[in-house]
Formats: C-alpha cells, sequence, structure tokens
C-alpha cells in the first residue's frame, strides 16, 4: 500500500514539473536585420559631408549565428577601414553576452570629377576648354580625383594625357611663381614690425610651396613662395 501512495504522489508531481518546464525561459537572439540597421546607420554618418550622392549597402547577415540579444550594439571601423567604396563594419555587444561579427558593406558616391577633354601635353598649362566635367562613382575612380575645374586650371601635368582620363591631384604640377636662380624678395612681418631683403631662389616653386633661396651673406633660408617674386619668412 505504501509503494502505491508514492507511485501515485510521484504522478501527481509530473504535470506541476511538466509545467516548470515550459515556463523557463528561452534563449533570446539578436536579430539579424538590426545588425543590418546598425551597420547602415553607422556608415551613413561616417559617409556625411562626402561629396555626391551616397548610397550604402549592407551585405547579408548569415542567420543561423545565434547571437545572444544585445539591447546596444556598437558598429566600429577596424583599422584602416573607411566609408568608401567594399568595406567591413565590426559590430560589438558588451553585455549580457559578449560578442563580435563582421559585416561586409559597399559604399558608392556618385559625383562630379573632372577629365581631360583634349589631350593634354606634358607641362602644358591646362585651360577651362581643355577639360570636361563627368559624373560617376568617385569610389571606383583613383584616390585624389579632381571633382572642380578650379582646382585643375592653370596647373600642369606630370605626363601626356589623352581624352577621357580623370584628372589625380597628385599628379598636376603648379605654375612656378619663383624660378631657379631667380633674384626674389623675402618678406617677414609679425607684430609691429616687417622685413624685407633680397635673396636667390635655390629652386623652382608653385604658389604656396616651400622653397629654398640663398641671401647675400650666403645664408640659406627656407619659406613659401608667393606670386610676384616674393617668398614668406617665418622668424
Amino acid at each position: 500500500m505504501k509503494r502505491l501512495l508514492t507511485t501515485a504522489a510521484l504522478l501527481a508531481l509530473l504535470p506541476a514539473a511538466h509545467a516548470q518546464q515550459a515556463a523557463a525561459p528561452r534563449q533570446a537572439y539578436q536579430d539579424p536585420a538590426a545588425l543590418k540597421r546598425s551597420v547602415e546607420q553607422f556608415l551613413q554618418v561616417q559617409s556625411g559631408g562626402l561629396p555626391g550622392q551616397v548610397t550604402v549597402t549592407v551585405g547579408a547577415v548569415d542567420p543561423r549565428m545565434n547571437l545572444a540579444a544585445c539591447a546596444e550594439p556598437q558598429a566600429f571601423f577596424m583599422p584602416g577601414a573607411r566609408a568608401w567604396g567594399k568595406t567591413t563594419v565590426g559590430v560589438r555587444c558588451a553585455t549580457p553576452t559578449a560578442w563580435t561579427v563582421y559585416i561586409q558593406a559597399t559604399v558608392t558616391v556618385v559625383g562630379d570629377y573632372i577629365a581631360s577633354a583634349a589631350p593634354l601635353a606634358q607641362g602644358q598649362a591646362i585651360e577651362a576648354g581643355q577639360l570636361v566635367t563627368l559624373k560617376g562613382d568617385l569610389t571606383m575612380l583613383p584616390a585624389g580625383i579632381a571633382t572642380d575645374m578650379g582646382q585643375v586650371i592653370g596647373r600642369s601635368t606630370n605626363i601626356s594625357l589623352p581624352p577621357g582620363t580623370p584628372l589625380r591631384l597628385d599628379t598636376l604640377r603648379s605654375k612656378p611663381v619663383v624660378q631657379s636662380g631667380q633674384l626674389v624678395r623675402l618678406v617677414s612681418s609679425g607684430n609691429g614690425f616687417s622685413v624685407s631683403a633680397e635673396a636667390r631662389a635655390m629652386s623652382t616653386a608653385g604658389d604656396g610651396q616651400v622653397v629654398q633661396v640663398k641671401t647675400s651673406g650666403g645664408q640659406q633660408i627656407t619659406g613659401i613662395a608667393k606670386a610676384g617674386g616674393l617668398v614668406e619668412v617665418a622668424f
């Protein structure tokens, strides 16, 4: 009889145990769509101010990762990464469970750039009629592309270029305002004083470029070349 009572008691406890198991909370997982939104918002902020029309496309997030839900996921860049072309954004969580994932994305920037409309000879001063403004994805072009004609007019190229070539600023030279061997006027001014002296340029330089000069006494001085044969010196 005692054994029957014990068995009956155990059977009576089974529904309660089953109810406790059913009431146990399930593990909450991070929504992949929320991860994509975090990356998209991060890249939109990082790409603010870029020249042109910016479009952010975030790659697929593997739904099988089963990351623990995170109230405040934080997006970040790896060293050297930026919001330009194909890029990678990290997303990390600190609490309640620490994890980090990396998501692929693409940032396109459609804007104007300057290209040659006619053949450009090496060393020839560039005129407005030799240029054309084109539109395209700037992230697919070499770095340092000119985006305004004012950056190009009056300068010259290091090499001859065929028509349709996008113009890179690092391949353009400013028109010299100081020629090597030219007599220049050193000028310096400050609070309550102004000094000028004659010197000879030791190199050729464009407006705003650094140039070395030699005074009549043989002293070598470094200054900034300016139009009109002037060299500004800071004392």
